[in-house]
């Protein structure tokens, strides 16, 4: 894969090291609805490219990654799923909270599979964290084989401080990663 840049990634071969940064660092490197396609294509580009040795996903900025830009669920069609739709478009008929509901697990499943690429990648991920990495950032590296931080790097499973649960990953790897105890408490509490 040749060096290139895309919405929120750039991406370069350097010495048969994949290094691809986040780009956003107005937006702390947030995960707009194109962050969802672009990822995943980079990951099996490079993997399957058979000329890069190790990934390295890392970000300009002061943040590594704010989460997940919220306007992913009110444009799912971005990331190649249906319209989750909301109140006005027909929440009175039959069925319409099922199909609904449908749809946003079905987006969920699309959004956890772009982080299953960086586990299915065939070399090593590696990231490189600074400052916060919150949300879907924790999602992400939970994926990555190993985790890099600056001493000024922390973390935040802040979904229930928006009343939603980490569905893309975090409660699934992190356990792997740290005790399970931990990770319940992070959870719970949405604390650094």
């Amino acid at each position: 894969m040749a060096n290139k840049t895309h919405e929120c990634f750039r991406v370069e071969v350097i010495d048969k090291v994949g290094m691809v940064t986040m780009i956003r660092p107005e937006r702390s490197n947030s995960m707009i609805p194109s962050f969802w396609t672009e990822l995943p294509t980079i990951v099996d580009e490079l993997s399957n490219g058979g000329n890069v040795r190790a990934m390295v996903l890392a970000a300009e900025g002061r943040n590594f990654c704010s989460g997940m830009d919220l306007e992913v669920f009110g444009n799912s069609e971005a990331i190649g799923g249906e319209a989750i739709g909301g109140a006005g478009d027909g929440a009175k008929t039959k069925g319409y909270r099922s199909r609904r509901n449908e749809r946003f697990r079905s987006t969920a499943l699309k959004l956890q599979d772009t982080f299953t690429a960086l586990e299915r990648a065939r070399m090593p991920v590696l990231s490189a964290i600074q400052g916060a990495c919150v949300g879907g950032g924790i999602d992400m590296v939970s994926a990555t084989d190993m985790r890099y931080t600056t001493e000024n790097a922390w973390f935040s499973i802040h979904e229930i401080n928006i009343g939603m649960t980490a569905d893309v990953g975090t409660l699934q790897r992190m356990p792997k990663l740290v005790p399970e105890g931990i990770v319940r408490e992070l959870a719970y509490t949405g604390r650094r």
